[in-house]
């Protein structure tokens, strides 16, 4: 019974939303990555052009079920994705980078291949959903691997990853839009760029409904348009 009565409830937020405009709230979950690179950039004017349509937003890395949670929709990879969701690409693809800072490397050699990361001090990622280690993905003439790295710093968040490399505490793996404007201003210097992959970009995924509520409709288009 459950299926049929959210699609009931479906229709009735959607018969209360059906005026002018759209309006009504769009709860999403999502990672803090996909906030700032896809959600946050499109808002201002998206909050602008539907003034009665109020977006909240939760940050959180682990894998919530966005049914039971109540939440209008998720973004997350397409390989995180539940096959019976709806899912449509809403950000461009991602290039990956791994960093360290001039004073880091100042006393240390720069590595040239991947395996070369075992001589250095690598700052982890702790998943927050299986608690597991990230291991690093790298491709090498079009076969990806993953090389597991080891240091004296594990985090669970992107911005202390960032924070951590530009002290000098070590390499980090991240997206290169994190990092690109500081590898210009010189405070960070890109290592192993030949080996970083492009992963495929976000996907906005929600349940299949025979009716999307009018203002997830609308941050839909927005976000495919941008």
């Amino acid at each position: 019974m459950r299926p049929a009565f959210e699609d009931i409830n479906a229709e009735l937020i959607a018969l209360g939303e059906m005026r002018d405009k759209p309006a009504g709230t769009v709860r999403i979950t999502t990672f803090k990555h996909a906030a700032t690179s896809v959600l946050c950039p499109v808002l201002p004017g998206f909050l602008a052009a539907y003034p009665d349509i109020r977006v909240e937003i939760t940050v959180d890395d682990a894998l919530t079920d966005i049914i039971e949670s109540r939440y209008d929709a998720g973004i997350r990879f397409s390989e995180k994705v539940a096959k019976d969701m709806v899912a449509l690409k809403v950000g461009s693809d991602i290039q990956t980078a791994v960093v360290g800072s001039p004073a880091y490397f100042a006393n240390r050699p720069i590595p040239n291949t991947p395996q070369d990361l075992a001589g250095h001090n690598c700052i982890n990622y702790r998943f927050a959903t299986s608690g597991g280690l990230y291991s690093w993905e790298f491709e090498e003439d079009g076969r990806p691997f993953q090389v597991r790295v080891d240091g004296s710093l594990v985090f669970n968040d992107g911005d202390l990853l960032l924070a951590a490399a530009l002290a000098g505490q070590g390499i980090a793996y991240l997206f290169e839009d994190r990092i690109a404007d500081l590898v210009a201003e010189g405070r960070l210097i890109k290592v192993l760029a030949k080996w970083c992959p492009i992963f495929p970009g976000y996907y906005l995924y929600h349940p299949n409904r025979r009716q999307t509520p009018p203002a997830l409709a609308a941050l839909i288009d927005v976000l495919q348009v941008s």
